[in-house]
């Protein structure tokens, strides 16, 4: 991400407020930034969304693609993510600069997602070790303004919540081999359970206190973190350490229970946020270039 040159003067500010438990924009330690959610913008697409944290704002489109399964899970189908820096969200990511943020953060979804508790792969399967369904989920970062994990999981959620897979059905068999038929109908879909897809919550350490969802100038004063992915029943699906410096014991465990707790939380205002999106007239609805 862009680097921020913050004077000492400035840093001794944010520590001090992150102390007293009153952040420079107003937030206590433990609030988010105001998000603006909205699906169902790509046309062309199963699924997206677009959701914007603050001055992070991020693309995801789902598409869905007949293939066959991997051999190791033939009764499951697969989840594949893509993950691309727009060259506009920040001077860094021209060029191939921002390859290596958008592979960390590829890296991070697949293990995320990799536990059996979060995602049901087994209801993507057609005809099993033969046909499945494969959900691409491509993740477009258009803006960085901090916080890119929290943001980018509760994207992709989104994306998955009103991603729609046609129906199929299991034809007679012609000799040995199957045949599938699509439905007609565009409406006779099928949604994916996404309660339990897990977010994620980024926890900065700084001076003897952490905070959630840092702005670019708290990341600037902090030197190390986790980001804890959490599904919706607040089980912990993959951690991650941030920045060079270290964490003491006690204080990992006690983000570890922080990050869990406000997970469940995160996981349970977008499940709200994205029903009442999803019962909005269309013509309630701004669009994407708004």
């Amino acid at each position: 991400m862009a680097e921020i040159l913050l004077s000492e003067a400035e840093k001794a500010f944010i520590h001090h407020g992150v102390q007293d438990d009153l952040r420079c924009d107003g937030r206590t330690r433990l609030d988010y930034r105001p998000i603006i959610l909205e699906t169902g913008l790509v046309s062309n697409a199963s699924g997206s969304a677009r959701l914007r944290l603050a001055n992070s704002d991020i693309l995801v489109g789902v598409k869905v693609e007949l293939a066959s399964p991997s051999p190791d899970k033939p009764q499951e189908g697969r989840l594949e993510f893509f993950v691309d820096c727009s060259a506009n969200a920040t001077p860094e990511f021209e060029g191939r600069g921002g390859e290596d943020l958008a592979n960390e953060i590829c890296r991070f979804l697949q293990r995320s997602y990799a536990s059996g508790d979060t995602i049901n792969l087994a209801e993507l399967s057609v005809l099993s070790g033969q046909q499945c369904w494969v959900l691409y989920v491509d993740i477009l970062i258009l803006e960085c303004g901090g916080n890119l994990y929290d943001a980018t999981f509760m994207a992709v959620k989104s994306a998955l919540y009103a991603t729609q897979i046609p129906s199929i059905k299991v034809a007679t068999m012609d000799g040995d081999q199957p045949e599938l038929e699509l439905s007609d109908d565009p409406y006779d879909t099928k949604r994916l359970n996404t309660e339990n897809i897990p977010c994620v919550v980024t926890l900065m350490k700084i001076g003897n206190h952490y905070l959630v969802d840092p702005t670019p100038e708290e990341e600037c004063c902090s030197s190390s973190g986790i980001v804890v992915a959490v599904s919706g029943n607040k089980k912990i699906t993959a951690v991650r350490k941030i920045g060079s410096g270290s964490l003491h014991p006690d204080s990992l465990v006690s983000m570890l229970k922080t990050g869990s707790d406000v997970g469940a939380k995160v996981n349970k205002i977008l499940m709200i946020k994205l029903l009442e999106e999803e019962n909005l007239e269309k013509s309630q609805k701004v669009g994407f270039m708004r």
